[in-house]
């Protein structure tokens, strides 16, 4: 028994699946708003008076809200069973969104932006707990993997409906879009998901205990660093496929699904391999990330060589699952402020990938200096996985098996 739930034994139980799906809608609906708005710049700047680039502070207020809600949230809600913490996450963002479609300027936009963002890295941290749970230990990370498949489907379909549906009818009905979808996540979580009791003793101070572990910070490293490489190419990739590679923009989009392929077909694999060898897959999708993005120069030359390289970055995605999993190991009683810590670690690296990216490009080193630059981020997180390895075998008292279930 795990927090009061009969783990299964594998994925094929009815009530497992239902769960899951149920959680999954909600990870669908984040990563569509969290997505659909970068298409949709123009359209907002023209509507609220404002620049581009003030237009992508929205953007900005969003990650915000996730870096601060991720610990936030982890620590003073630590009391709180986890399905009733769930719902609230999921009908807190599902009423900002709501509030970004009617905002009736610019700051108030901000200021809902940054509501809707508050949630995001607590749910899916707490989520993937809560699949976890469900399963025997040698399903976590796939289990996990199902749970975030709502998010790369986001950028396969969700992204591409919502920008569509944002160019015909504006940016509003975008947002409105976007919080319904959340509103069904919260009956189907209310409706699916099983009652799962707070962890016996569980407490903000234990929590934060978590912040005492090394390799907890390692591997929040890891993904802060090497996870930031897919958003310095991501982040300027339409003018890459245009400008370098030569691809008309009519058929940009149809490249750009190839990137949601391999985020979908990187969670899947991803989770799949975790399972079975999880700090292999760890090190071998660092290892491949170096490869894939160093590569991106040459692969952006023709049509064909950079529709394998979009499907490549897409499949870096890959570590995502692991990483959430290596949390659970590491973080012993403290799991749900490492486990949400993680999103928030994802979003500094969508943050750190831009901003590096945008450097090398201002530095007259041309659109395809994004591949290396996130080369040289993985390589980070490459010497950062190689201290918590280092670390691990040196303190033999080390184990999963001692870790108490939550």
């Amino acid at each position: 028994m795990t927090n009061g739930v009969a783990a299964q034994t594998g994925l094929s139980g009815l009530a497992t699946k239902l769960a899951i799906f149920a959680m999954a809608i909600g990870s669908f609906g984040i990563g569509t708003g969290e997505f659909a708005i970068m298409g949709l710049l123009p359209n907002l700047a023209r509507d609220l008076a404002v620049t581009e680039p003030e237009a992508g502070h929205v953007i900005s207020a969003y990650a915000l809200g996730v870096v601060v809600g991720a610990p936030l949230i982890a620590v003073l809600f630590a009391r709180v069973p986890r399905k009733p913490l769930l719902l609230g996450l999921m009908g807190l963002f599902a009423l900002g969104n709501f509030g970004s479609a009617v905002a009736p300027d610019y700051l108030s936009l901000i200021v809902m932006r940054f509501i809707s963002g508050l949630p995001h890295g607590a749910y899916f941290g707490i989520a993937a707990l809560i699949a976890a749970s469900m399963v025997d230990v040698g399903y976590r990370a796939r289990a996990v993997g199902r749970v975030m498949l709502g998010l790369t489907l986001a950028t396969l379909i969700g992204m591409p409906l919502e920008t569509w549906l944002g160019q015909g009818l504006g940016w509003r009905p975008t947002f409105l879009a976007v919080g319904m979808i959340g509103a069904l996540a919260v009956l189907m979580v209310m409706r699916f998901v099983p009652v799962i009791r707070a962890a016996s003793g569980a407490s903000p101070l234990r929590e934060l205990g978590a912040l005492r572990r090394p390799q907890v910070w390692l591997t929040l490293g890891i993904a802060a660093t090497g996870c930031g490489g897919m958003f310095s190419v991501f982040t300027y990739i339409v003018p890459l496929l245009t400008e370098v590679t030569g691809v008309p923009a009519v058929w940009v989009p149809l490249v750009l699904a190839l990137f949601g392929v391999g985020m979908t077909l990187g969670n899947v694999l991803g989770a799949y391999m975790a399972d079975r060898a999880l700090m292999r897959t760890i090190g071998g999708m660092l290892a491949f990330n170096i490869v894939s993005l160093a590569a991106v120069p040459w692969m952006a030359l023709t049509w064909p060589t950079a529709s394998i390289s979009v499907l490549g970055v897409g499949f870096t995605v890959a570590i995502g699952t692991a990483l959430q999993t290596r949390l659970m190991d590491v973080a012993a009683d403290g799991q749900t402020l490492a486990a949400t810590l993680n999103h928030a670690a994802f979003n500094i690296a969508n943050a750190l990938g831009a901003l590096f990216g945008g450097m090398a490009i201002a530095a007259g080193m041309g659109w395809a200096s994004t591949g290396p630059v996130g080369a040289l981020m993985a390589v980070a997180g490459l010497a950062l996985f190689a201290v918590s390895v280092w670390l691990e075998r040196r303190d033999s008292d080390w184990t999963p098996d001692a870790i108490p279930a939550e």
